[in-house]
């Protein structure tokens, strides 16, 4: 399917999950059981939440995403749960189906934009520190994260979804959107 023709969810997936993918894939073999910027998770288990979270939103509506990945390989797990996702949002119906969200009636397409999504582009970020990789967002992905974070409200310091907001250490847009989210750069 060509890009032109993609959905708006499919499109935004895969914005988002090519360059995760990428990262993914190039995190060394010993850096998976590192610490991550998430309290008590490794570098794995943050590739672990992505997929569950995916998987158990997917699931409960009754959409089939096969049995979860072996992360024992994450870069392979992660190819194979996100071909599924990925093949599943291009399901022009699917992605409009409402139902009674969270934040009151919704799509599952606007559902897994605003939360689903973002956490791709969050988590990169975290995969990242973990690995000791660097990662750079651009604008467009710092937008992406800016209006998620917005549409949240008081939502986004819940328990498990974002720390609460720190001070940046300088004026780059980058380190502010972090700080926003509770994290800092190492």
């Amino acid at each position: 399917m060509s890009t032109a023709s993609m959905n708006t969810t499919a499109l935004r997936h895969d914005e988002a999950n090519a360059p995760l993918t990428a990262l993914i894939g190039a995190v060394a073999s010993g850096s998976w059981d590192r610490p991550s910027p998430c309290d008590g998770w490794t570098t794995r288990d943050v590739v672990a939440h992505i997929v569950d979270t995916q998987r158990e939103f997917l699931t409960s509506r009754g959409l089939d995403v096969g049995e979860r990945p072996d992360l024992d390989d994450p870069a392979a797990g992660w190819r194979e749960h996100t071909a599924r996702v990925a093949a599943l949002l291009t399901d022009d119906e699917l992605v409009v189906a409402p139902y009674e969200g969270y934040f009151g009636p919704t799509t599952l397409g606007a559902t897994f934009e605003q939360f689903y999504i973002w956490d791709l582009l969050v988590h990169r970020w975290d995969i990242a520190q973990g690995a000791g990789i660097p990662v750079s967002f651009t604008d467009a992905e710092l937008d992406r994260i800016e209006a998620g974070a917005n549409s949240f409200g008081d939502s986004l310091y819940m328990d498990g979804v974002c720390k609460p907001g720190a001070e940046a250490g300088s004026d780059d847009r980058q380190e502010r959107v972090l700080a926003r989210l509770g994290r800092r750069a190492k």
